[in-house]
Formats: C-alpha cells, structure tokens, sequence
C-alpha cells in the first residue's frame, strides 16, 4: 500500500486508561487498523491525563488527549453538572476542530459520547461514523431522575435523534439494537471484535467458575452474589472469582449478609490478561440487567468455556444459543441461574460438549473478519464521497 493510499481514521472516545469494555474494543479495533489494514490511526480522548492504555495498543498509533476532566462533572450536583458540561463542551470543541482540520482524516468515528452533539458540524471532509456499544433504553439514561431530570433527558433524545440522523454510518452491535432506532436510515451491525486469537481451549477440569464485569448495577454483581448463595451450599468444592472495576465494598457487605464462604468467594480488582482467566476456570457467568453486547461472552467462549447469562437486553441472546454453547436464563431468575451452574458442575461432559460449541461459535468474531468489515464499510463510505 502507497502512503498515498493510506486513510487517515481519528477515534474520539472519552478515555483508553481504564479496564472498561469500550476501551478495550477501541484499543483492539485501532491496533488492528493500523497493523493490518495499514492505516494511519489517530485516538482523540479527553480524560486520563499522564495515564497510559490500560489494554495494549499498538505503536503506530497516535494517542491525543486533551485533558479536559470531563470525569469530574460526576463530584457535582445536576445543576452544577450542566454548567460545567457546557463550559467543557464549549472547550471540547473547539480543540477537535483545530486537531481535525489539522489531520484532515479520511474517517472520523464517534463513541457516540460527548462530541455526537457537535461532530457532524465540522467540516474537516471527513466522513462521520458513530458506534454504540450499548442498547437504547440505557444510553445517557438517569435512574431515579426528578421530573426536571426526565425533562431533560427527553429534549436531550430529541437532539440526540436529530444529530445521529447527520453521521453517514451509525453501527450498532446486534440485530436487536437495529431494531431500536426507527428514525434512522443509516444504521449498520458490526459486532464487536475477539481481542485475542482462538489457539488454546479450557480444559474445563478445574473446580473454579468466572466472571468479569465492573461493580456497577447494570452488570448485576449483586444477583451474581445471591445465585453463588444457593449454588455454595450444594458444590463445596467449587469456587468463584469475580473482576472487575468500581467499588466492590457493597458487594462484599453483601458477601458477609448472604453467608457466603469467603474463602470460595473472591472480589477481585481489574485483570489485564483476561484470557489466562478465562483458560482456569470451567464456567463463566454474565449476570448483568444489560447489555449492549457482551464481550466477556464471546472471549469466554472462545477459550473453550461454556457461559450461562441472563437473556438481558440486548447482547447475550445475540451471541449464546441457549442449550448449545451456553445457558440463557429468563430476567432476572436467582433460581434457575443456580440450577443451571450446578448442572454444569456436576456433568463435565456437558461442560465438554458445551465448550467445543462455545469455541466454535466464537470464531466468527474474529478480529480479522471484524476488520474485514469495517475495510468493507470504509471503502463504501470512501466511494460515495
């Protein structure tokens, strides 16, 4: 490939410095980018300051960040919050405007964060691509919202439909979320990417089950908690570890006010090497209330290991075909979760066969038939400009 023939492709994502999902995606996707695909990647972030990518990211990628401490809107009251956003929003963009037009890349993608307000705006002759990597009912949602709060999340919907309606592609992760957007003519799936390659599989032979996610409401840690309960009592031998980000001391008061045998029971921080993970342990467990996909899944799976989750919108019904290579359990059933991880337990043949399937399944998220996808979806997008 000439450099003459080489795109220019920016990422504007909040941060890259911490052990979340779309971090990981984004890291995964511009590494291959660049490696593979021979373009000239650019990641844009506005958080993180000193603090390196916390997955690993290739050298021939150029990280920006403009420092501007979005983060810290979370310390202060609604009110304060928008106040502050708008000063920062304001800062925002005027700094992508000026790295953009100096770039001049060929694509621009958006996680769909703070720049969605203001992106297709500037006109650097770029083209504009959003992606989402979480469903509908739960993006920039406020539980326990006041009325003024509900008030403005809907005006901020409308300008939200409004804007996305301007990006030349909008990707969402499964056939599920393409559904959620009926305003939308422009909306396109591409799954999200297998981190690592499919080369070893689980032995499914030690008595330990998993799971990642961070210790937040939406991932559902406290159910997983209360299925452990009914499952510990039954399978002694068996132990679990869970990792994640995010304050885990609830979650451990919850320990000790279930009962549960701590030393079979382990709170664990964030963990770089997922896959060494996944590869001890013969079960893996989603217990979230949502998801937009479900990455945890497909890496679960593709080290050989049969995964139970909740059948949650609106990720893990895309990926797990229930009784295959997984378990979907009905929203949010304790009791059948736990019946199904004691099954698994007690018959290693089925977590055998299980896993084979699981393997075979995750193959088609291949980063190299992810990135195949994305090169098709460019090269349309480049054509029609």
């Amino acid at each position: 490939m000439n450099n003459s023939d080489i795109k220019k492709i920016v990422i504007c994502t909040p941060a890259i410095y911490s052990a979340g999902g779309v971090e990981r995606v984004v890291t995964v996707k511009a590494s291959s980018f660049a490696e593979h695909l021979g373009y000239d990647v650019y990641v844009i972030v506005t958080e993180g300051k000193g603090r390196e990518s916390y997955f690993p990211l290739s050298d021939k990628v150029k990280v920006i960040n403009f420092e501007l401490g979005f983060e810290n809107l979370w310390k202060s009251s609604f009110l304060q919050k928008i106040l502050i956003y708008i000063r920062k929003q304001w800062q925002y963009k005027k700094m992508l405007v000026s790295e953009l037009m100096r770039i001049c890349p060929d694509i621009t993608i958006s996680t769909l964060r703070r720049e969605i307000n203001f992106l297709t705006s500037i006109k650097d002759g770029s083209v504009k691509i959003g992606e989402l990597h979480v469903n509908r009912a739960n993006y920039r949602s406020m539980r326990n919202a006041n009325l003024f709060e509900r008030l403005f999340s809907h005006f901020w919907m409308i300008n939200l439909i409004s804007n996305l309606k301007k990006l030349d592609k909008m990707i969402v992760l499964t056939d599920s979320a393409l559904g959620d957007w009926h305003e939308l003519s422009n909306v396109v799936k591409i799954p999200d990417p297998l981190p690592f390659k499919i080369d070893v599989r689980s032995t499914l032979q030690n008595k330990r089950i998993v799971s990642i996610g961070r210790y937040d409401y939406d991932k559902g840690n406290d159910l997983l908690l209360q299925v452990w309960s009914k499952v510990e009592t039954k399978m002694k031998d068996w132990c679990m570890d869970v990792y994640g980000n995010g304050n885990r001391e609830p979650y451990q008061e919850l320990i000790e006010k279930l009962g549960i045998d701590q030393s079979r029971c382990y709170l664990h921080g964030p963990v770089s090497d997922v896959k060494a993970e996944y590869l001890n342990s013969s079960i893996f467990v989603l217990p979230s209330r949502y998801e937009g996909f479900g990455l945890v899944l497909i890496e679960a799976m593709a080290c050989g290991v049969p995964v139970i989750s909740f059948d949650c919108e609106n990720g893990p019904r895309s990926i797990i075909t229930d009784g295959e290579d997984g378990f979907l359990i009905p929203t949010f059933d304790i009791d059948a979760f736990a019946e199904k991880i004691i099954l698994l337990m007690q018959d290693e043949n089925l977590r055998r066969l299980m896993g084979e399937k699981a393997q075979k399944s995750a193959a088609k998220y291949d980063i190299d038939s992810i990135g195949l996808q994305w090169k098709q979806l460019f090269d349309e997008l480049m054509a029609n400009r």
